[in-house]
């Protein structure tokens, strides 16, 4: 099909092609001509040109997005989305499509990124040409007599769920909260000890070794008590790093175990943390 040049679009049709496609008034001129005029080829001819303009922009680096939280029932969704700049990370069409996509993880209550919120994501790559991605998605289900909270920091950056299992008392839930607050402003990089990688603990006591080394007031001292001060200092950095063993938000006398049995003991139960998740940004 040929393009007539000199045909005369229509100031509304060139409104509508731009409210449906987000491309500009010129952009969305130029496609109407080559479509003669047809809104629906001019959709598609935008379309096109959106895709490539996405795939050209795939390298780039996308150290901005947004953490969204969704809570249906006894499920809450996290979802996290990235993309090139703080601008688009604050645009209200990026925005919505999070709500979107934290919409459809918490119902089909199923971990992972699927599909469907790939596709919504793309969708609006294409419309506002610029990388993007859901970068991860995670369904937390809240047991029966478990009690959960989540918090957004106001950067929306960080984002946390966590569930305590053993009672729905509202103190319990004051404390999962608490936690969640614990988890945005310490950032640990393991729940508890256990969980820390042997080769990360082999590789901090070879660090802490060397610098006992090289520190002329420790390393004249006997093995024995090298070795223990060694321990010290691997013990205390895997209680800053662990959940589990950081000094609580609220009360830096207890670590967060302590607190979780001090609340059990306050409400009569026997508390247990059930799925804890915590989404910073980028990492």
């Amino acid at each position: 099909m040929r393009k007539d040049k000199n045909m005369d679009i229509k100031a509304s049709d060139i409104k509508e092609l731009r409210e449906k496609t987000g491309a500009g008034m010129m952009e969305c001129k130029k496609a109407l001509i080559e479509a003669n005029g047809d809104a629906g080829e001019a959709e598609k001819i935008l379309k096109e040109k959106g895709l490539a303009a996405v795939a050209k922009r795939s390298d780039r680096a996308t150290g901005e997005g947004r953490i969204f939280i969704k809570q249906d029932g006894n499920k809450i969704a996290m979802v996290e989305l990235t993309c090139e700049t703080d601008f688009v990370a604050g645009n209200k069409d990026f925005i919505e499509v999070g709500e979107k996509i934290a919409e459809l993880a918490v119902k089909s209550g199923k971990e992972g990124v699927s599909d469907e919120q790939n596709a919504l994501m793309q969708e609006l790559a294409i419309k506002i040409r610029e990388n993007m991605a859901v970068r991860r998605s995670t369904v937390v289900e809240i047991p029966a007599g478990a009690a959960a909270s989540t918090y957004i920091h106001h950067n929306f950056k960080i984002g946390s769920v966590v569930v305590v299992n053993g009672s729905t008392d509202e103190r319990v839930t004051k404390f999962a909260h608490e936690c969640c607050l614990h988890l945005a402003a310490n950032t640990p990089s393991y729940i508890k000890k256990e969980d820390v990688p042997a080769d990360y603990v082999a590789e901090q006591n070879e660090i802490f070794r060397k610098q006992m080394d090289d520190d002329p007031k420790v390393s004249g001292k006997p093995e024995s008590v090298k070795e223990g001060i060694l321990k010290g200092k691997v013990s205390k950095h895997l209680a800053e790093i662990c959940f589990m063993d950081q000094m609580f938000i609220d009360d830096e006398k207890k670590s967060v175990e302590a607190k979780l049995a001090e609340t059990g003991k306050e409400v009569g139960a026997s508390l247990a943390f059930g799925k804890i998740e915590l989404f910073v940004l980028g990492k």
